[in-house]
């Protein structure tokens, strides 16, 4: 089989994009208040530039809230926590927004230059992964993950 490398890339970095569309504010809904919450822990941050982009999610379409992380310069990690959580499924997305211009950058062949990562730390891949790779429950107050960021080469 002859893979197109460039469309190949291109694809990859199509989908990896619309992993992070969550951070359009049309895209957040409201939750109903819970007595959880979840901490998210960020760790492999290679630089103090921008921002940290934190998307909870409920599914593959549903945002429950996103917000901007400052990354804390001499562990290079960010941590936020989330409040008042219903008990369930949820997925977080995260991104590296080094520019801070709102969304995961693109080199010319279509691959990231931002780093990202999703909840349960699905390995790097062409696409992004898919919600089921990504849910966990909370289902208690003080419930945490970590997550790593991934950069591209």
């Amino acid at each position: 089989m002859i893979l197109n490398r460039p469309r190949l890339i291109s694809t990859i970095g199509i989908f990896i994009c619309s992993a992070f569309l969550a951070y359009v504010p049309g895209h957040l809904t409201a939750q109903s208040q819970g007595k959880c919450s979840l901490t998210v822990r960020v760790t492999g941050i290679r630089n103090t530039t921008g921002t940290i982009r934190v998307a909870l999610r409920r599914d593959e379409n549903t945002v429950v809230e996103a917000r901007e992380v400052a990354i804390d310069a001499k562990t290079l990690t960010a941590q936020t926590t989330f409040e008042k959580l219903a008990d369930g499924t949820y997925g977080v997305s995260v991104m590296h927004d080094e520019n801070k211009d709102g969304k995961l950058d693109k080199n010319e062949m279509g691959m990231p230059v931002e780093g990202y990562g999703h909840s349960n730390n699905p390995a790097k891949r062409a696409g992004p992964p898919s919600f089921d790779e990504t849910k966990f429950n909370v289902s208690a107050p003080g419930t945490s993950i970590e997550i790593n960021l991934i950069y591209w080469p």
